[in-house]
């Protein structure tokens, strides 16, 4: 399953799409790579893969 991870470091934001088993796995994936970035959400990965509509069940 793949989820969307948002995260900030210092002024910029972003999010990034891991594969994980759930929710917290992925957050846990991105904090490894990046360890000074905060995490702002997480979610399933909508099946488009949009940004824009993101799906509406979210973690």
């Amino acid at each position: 399953m793949q989820y969307a991870v948002g995260l900030r470091c210092g002024d910029r934001s972003g999010h990034v799409v891991v594969d994980a088993e759930d929710a917290l796995i992925a957050a846990l994936k991105v904090k490894q790579q990046q360890p000074s970035a905060k995490i702002t959400y997480v979610r399933r990965q909508n099946k488009r893969g949009d940004a824009r509509h993101p799906d509406s069940r979210t973690v």
